[in-house]
């Protein structure tokens, strides 16, 4: 037998690998590492593991598979709050627990554990496939719990006691009225019938005792958004009596006190308790106000400059070669579409300092025959295609020359400048 193992960094980044080899990925590994909060799938099944941790940094990760281990107790899980997936089937797990934080979970797998009751389950609100085939369950009265999951589809429960009693089809149809397979089985509308005609007094009752739950859930946090109201009024205790009652309750002479005409009407009408909470209501609209003007602001001004920034990208869209500093423009298009041909990476620093060269020739006083401009059609030998760049910048045909020290403007450099500047006339 295979001594258990517990999970580290090791183990996480071994099977990372294994599974980008497996499904040829290769985004995962960067040159600084491999970053667990990216990981979306994590396989550890067949691998002994005695207890789940060191998983915090996986707060992306979407499914998880730590079936087929020697794993005794649902833990370490509290950080995975984007799990969708949780496979624990075939481990040694006795109780459902450490749940809590997986509220996107929509499919758990338990099967083949020594599970003996449904619970902590509460928050899992979104789950629709739940399997805990070949436990220990044993009441089919605790199945009843499941009904909370309003968007459950399948149920496994095979190989548990519960499901070799009599009616398990027909009780787990009727108290789960909105599942669709059982035990990997179709449940048909006749079934469903049958068993909601068989069991409809105990599903009355059933459901009579989930709307006094639901009523006094109600009411409950009804008292709780009361007392947080209170609180955040600085008005809590203050309220009736309570005030006197806790200044006076250690008072052997209180009772005599407030049986005194005076104090009675004052315990009714002490205006401190009504006075906070209006106070609290004026200060909370003037906060709505201030926040709701700010988000206003943020919105105008965010719009304002998306429009400045609309407006200038059209007005630098097309390029004039006239203007004094067209030099500084046309390296910035160089770069945007040569960086796209490897063959041009090394070269495209030359050929800006070149550039920049020329202009700074032009605009300090260098040689301005104008006059001498070639205007040529495109052709592809090499003169022809100095030739055009005295054309497209508009300098001397004497500052060219600088270019033709590096050797770099060949046709396709060339052609990208006259597409830049009159596209579709090259």
């Amino acid at each position: 037998m295979d001594k258990g193992i517990f999970m580290d960094e090791e183990i996480l980044r071994k099977a990372i690998m294994e599974e980008a080899a497996q499904d040829r990925v290769e985004c995962i590994f960067k040159t600084d590492g491999i970053h667990f909060n990216e990981i979306l799938k994590l396989r550890l099944e067949y691998r002994n593991i005695l207890m789940i941790s060191h998983l915090w940094e996986f707060t992306s990760l979407s499914r998880l598979d730590l079936n087929s281990n020697l794993i005794e107790k649902i833990e370490g899980l509290d950080r995975l709050v984007n799990l969708t997936r949780l496979n624990l089937s075939f481990n040694k797990i006795e109780k459902i627990e450490g749940l809590r934080y997986l509220q996107k979970l929509e499919l758990l797998n338990l099967s083949n554990n020594r599970i003996s009751v449904i619970e902590n389950m509460d928050t899992l609100e979104k789950l629709t496939h739940v399997f805990i085939a070949n436990n220990l369950l044993g009441q089919l009265e605790n199945v009843v719990y499941l009904r909370r999951f309003k968007n459950l589809f399948t149920v496994n429960l095979y190989g548990n006691p519960v499901s070799k009693k009599d009616d398990y089809k027909y009780y787990i149809a009727a108290h789960l009225p909105d599942l669709t397979c059982l035990d990997y089985r179709l449940l048909d509308e006749k079934t469903k019938k049958e068993a909601s005609k068989k069991y409809c007094h105990v599903l009355e009752e059933i459901k009579r005792a989930e709307l006094q739950m639901q009523q006094a859930d109600e009411v409950e946090q009804s008292r709780a958004a009361e007392a947080k109201l209170h609180s955040e009024a600085f008005v809590e205790f203050l309220n009736g009596s309570s005030l006197f009652d806790s200044m006076l309750k250690d008072d052997p002479e209180a009772e005599t006190l407030h049986r005194r005409p005076e104090v009675a009407l004052l315990l009714q009408t002490y205006p401190l308790f009504e006075t906070g909470l209006t106070e609290h209501k004026r200060r909370q609209t003037e906060v709505d106000s201030f926040f709701g003007g700010q988000r206003e602001a943020v919105a105008h001004y965010q719009q304002r400059a998306s429009e400045i920034l609309a407006g200038f990208e059209q007005q630098h869209k097309v390029v004039s070669f006239s203007e004094p500093h067209c030099f500084q423009k046309t390296w910035c298009f160089l770069f945007r579409r040569l960086s796209l041909e490897d063959n041009y990476h090394e070269n495209l620093q030359v050929i800006v300092e070149t550039l920049e060269n020329v202009d700074k020739d032009h605009r300090h006083g260098g040689v301005h025959d104008h006059d001498q401009t070639v205007r040529i059609e495109y052709r592809s030998t090499e003169e022809d295609r100095y030739s055009w760049v005295v054309k497209v910048f508009s300098i001397s045909s004497a500052s060219v020359t600088l270019c033709k020290e590096v050797h770099l403007l060949d046709c396709r450099i060339i052609t990208v400048l006259c597409e830049e500047v009159n596209p579709g006339q090259v």
